[in-house]
């Protein structure tokens, strides 16, 4: 396996995580910017405003982007273990 190919194996993972994580983290960012802008408005500061909607809405995100991002790993892991002779050899 030359260098090149292990570079390009760990490009295409750091890109599957980016993908896969990208609109959790897109929804945890503006439901926590949302709820700060709540806050600053009505100056509550009240710990666990910031963080429960968040939890919620990333729950309802893994709900509604759950089954796409399953078939993306898999399909992903599916790719490498197919050619994991070819890596290997």
């Amino acid at each position: 396996m030359s260098q090149e190919m292990v570079v390009t194996i760990a490009e295409q993972a750091v890109w599957m995580i980016l993908i896969v994580a990208g609109p959790l983290m897109l929804i945890a960012l503006a439901v926590g910017l949302a709820v700060s802008i709540f806050q600053a408005t009505t100056s509550i500061q009240e710990q666990t405003l910031a963080f429960v909607p968040k939890i919620v809405a990333v729950l309802v995100g893994m709900v509604f982007f759950g089954p796409w991002m399953l078939s993306q790993t898999t399909s992903y892991f599916y790719d490498v273990f197919n050619n994991l002779t070819r890596y290997i050899g």
